[in-house]
This record gives structure tokens, C-alpha cells and sequence, in this order.
């Protein structure tokens, strides 16, 4: 090392003495360290700035039409046809989505009828209405859901309609056939299902049909029968239910009326099964074996017994105004034909009989013409 070199060292030496004698030492090292961190940051930004514009000059370069056909998949984000990702290494693969149109069913399946199945879960799981469900299954089901049972075989058909055989000795042919069903005959004609022949049927008004031929009716409807006791058997008339068991009542005159106000028949004031419905014209009240059963109204006892149509023990009361309630699946019966009885007061046992998948009540409001919802009568 020279003179000069040690001279310099020396110098700068006693110059940072000084500075630290005189506190300066310190401030101008953090000094140095802020400034180079900003050297860095600046080279850094400028380095980003030119690769990003070396990219978008590449990318640029890439051809790609201005009108890029597109396949388009519900629910998947669009893929382009033109191979842009080759710059970036990324191979074009096969569509793995396959768009297959959606087809209605034309043929009637059979359906096995499942523990815990209802009509109205059936007609859910297939996309139809309840009453398609009993349409379809008359011979089965016999208009009644409470006949459902676990094991049994149901035709279910493609779309909502009517399922009924075809009879050589139908008078007015196809025409009048459609028309009581409420379409025309073109509508079971040109259904698929039908699989009928224009050709082959012939004249429409005595068509080439084989007897005993199950023909679907495309948006047909029919009236559902009602097994559970003929409207209007009041003190007047009970032996109009006859016809239902043996439970049906002789003559009956006076006796108790009703105050034409109803309370719920059952401690439980909520349903276990059946809503009110066209195809339900009651509704299905919860409750244990053996509970309490209580007249919804003041009125006199116009049959009390067992009913042949799947209602098992049942009661009805004729209110005396125009109204009477039905009561059905009774574990035990405690009134008798004729019998006058005070609102509230037992009348039976909430029980499980006839066309039951457990206990419950079934109860009905009825008018001297019509069903009536209890919905809109109970408190």
C-alpha cells in the first residue's frame, strides 16, 4: 500500500470519527441503505415493463379470424375452435361434453309401488298428476290412494291422460269413445303409445280395434269414484248407504242439530297423510292408537260400522243444517245408529282399519251436494 492510499484511508477515517463525534455517523447510513432499495424497485418495474411488451408483441403475432366459430355447452364456459393456445404450449384436446336432446317417453312402464310410496310422490317422481296415477291404475287402485299398498304393480304412463280399454260393442266409435274422455279422436289416433295404424283402424266410426284393447287418452280426464259413502245421507235418508256396508243406519227422526260451527275432531291439529285435494276430498289428521275421536259438531249418528270400500270403521253424523261429517279407519266405534251427540263429545277410537298404512283419522265435511275442505271450516 502507498503513501497516498494510506494518506486517503487516513483521512476518510478521522472524516467518519468526526461525523460520529458529532452524531451524523448513523443518519447517513440509513441514508445509503433508502436510496439503493429504490435503485432496486425502479430496475425491477423497468424489467417487468419490457417483458410484458415483448409478449403482446408474440401474442400478436398469432392469426386468428375475426369471426371464431364457438360451441357452446349449458352451464360450461364456451370453447373456441382456433388452436390460440399453441404459443403457450397448451395441446388441443377432444370435447368431452356430448349435448344429447331430450326425448319424452311414448312407452307406458310399470312401476312397483315401494314402502313409504304415496299417489301424490308417484305422480312427483314422474312428472304427472296425481290423478293420472289413478286414471291409469283403476283396476288397481280403484280411484282410492288410500289403497296403495307396497308390492303392487302401477302402469305409469308417458304424459298426464287416461288409460282404459277399448270395447268392440262401443257405440259411436272412436269419436264418442275420445269425447267422453273430453278429447278427439285424433288425439289417441296419432298417439305413439297407441301404436294404431290410420290404415289398419279404418272408418273411425266402427274401427278395425280388438276388444279388450288398452288405448291411451293423451290429456284425457274422467270423473273419480267415490267409494267412501254417497253425498246427502242425512236422518232423512241413511239408508242411502246401504250400498257401503254394514254400518248404514234404518229411519231416524228429530235429534240433535248442529250449531253450524265444526271443531277438530282429534287432540292434533296437524295432518299425517292426505292433504284435501280433488283426488282427497278429506284430510288425514295424525294421531297415536287409541286417541280420542270427538264430534266436530252436534248432530245425529247416520252410520256407524264397518264400510266395504276400504274406509275401514267409519261414522257419520248429519248436523241437521245441511251438513255432515264423516269419520274413517275408527280402531273402535263408541256411538250408535240414531244416536244424538253433542259437540265434542267421544264418539270413537283414532285407529288403522280398512285402506290404511297407519293410524290416523280421515275426515270429511260435506254439504248435501258437494265436498267440502275442512281447511276452510276448523278453527
Amino acid at each position: 500500500m502507498d503513501h497516498n492510499e494510506k494518506g486517503s484511508r487516513g483521512i476518510l477515517a478521522r472524516f467518519m470519527d468526526l461525523l460520529v463525534g458529532i452524531g451524523l455517523g448513523e443518519t447517513m447510513l440509513r441514508l445509503g441503505t433508502t436510496f439503493l432499495s429504490v435503485v432496486m424497485l425502479g430496475v425491477v418495474v423497468w424489467l417487468s415493463h419490457a417483458f410484458y411488451s415483448q409478449q403482446q408483441k408474440s401474442q400478436g403475432s398469432v392469426n386468428v379470424p375475426a369471426t371464431e366459430p364457438t360451441i357452446v355447452v349449458t352451464g360450461i364456459a364456451s370453447v373456441p375452435t382456433q388452436d390460440v393456445n399453441a404459443f403457450y404450449g397448451i395441446p388441443r384436446v377432444a370435447q368431452p361434453f356430448t349435448i344429447i336432446p331430450s326425448r319424452p317417453r311414448e312407452d307406458i312402464i310399470k312401476y312397483v309401488v315401494q314402502d313409504g310410496d304415496t299417489v301424490f310422490g308417484i305422480a312427483e317422481k314422474f312428472g304427472l298428476k296425481p290423478e293420472t296415477v289413478l286414471w291409469g291404475n283403476y283396476g288397481v287402485l280403484l280411484d282410492d290412494p288410500h289403497s296403495l299398498k307396497p308390492g303392487q304393480e302401477l302402469s305409469i304412463m308417458p304424459e298426464d291422460g287416461v288409460y282404459w280399454q277399448w270395447l268392440a260393442d262401443n257405440k259411436g266409435g272412436l269419436p264418442a269413445f275420445a269425447k267422453y274422455f273430453g278429447v278427439k279422436a285424433d288425439a289417441i289416433l296419432n298417439s305413439q303409445t297407441n301404436h294404431l295404424d290410420a290404415a289398419t283402424v279404418g272408418d273411425i266410426n266402427a274401427p278395425n280395434i280388438q276388444d279388450g284393447t288398452w288405448l291411451f287418452i293423451p290429456g284425457g280426464r274422467r270423473e273419480l269414484l267415490s267409494w267412501s259413502a254417497p253425498l246427502g245421507v242425512t236422518r232423512q235418508n241413511p239408508a242411502s248407504a246401504r250400498v257401503m256396508g254394514s254400518g248404514a243406519c234404518g229411519a231416524i227422526s228429530g235429534g240433535a242439530v248442529g250449531y253450524g260451527t265444526f271443531i277438530w275432531p282429534s287432540v292434533n291439529h296437524f295432518l299425517s297423510g292426505f292433504d284435501y285435494s280433488d283426488i282427497h276430498r278429506a284430510i288425514d289428521i295424525s294421531g297415536n292408537l287409541g286417541e280420542a275421536v270427538w264430534a266436530s259438531d252436534a248432530g245425529v249418528i247416520v252410520y256407524a260400522g264397518w264400510n266395504d270400500y276400504g274406509y275401514g270403521n267409519m261414522i257419520m253424523i248429519d248436523h241437521g243444517n245441511g251438513f255432515q261429517t264423516l269419520y274413517a279407519h275408527l280402531s273402535s266405534i263408541k256411538v250408535a245408529c240414531g244416536q244424538s251427540v253433542g259437540q265434542g263429545d267421544l264418539i270413537g277410537a283414532l285407529g288403522s282399519t280398512g285402506h290404511s298404512s297407519g293410524p290416523h283419522l280421515h275426515f270429511e265435511i260435506r254439504s248435501l251436494s258437494s265436498f267440502v275442505n275442512p281447511h276452510d271450516m276448523l278453527p
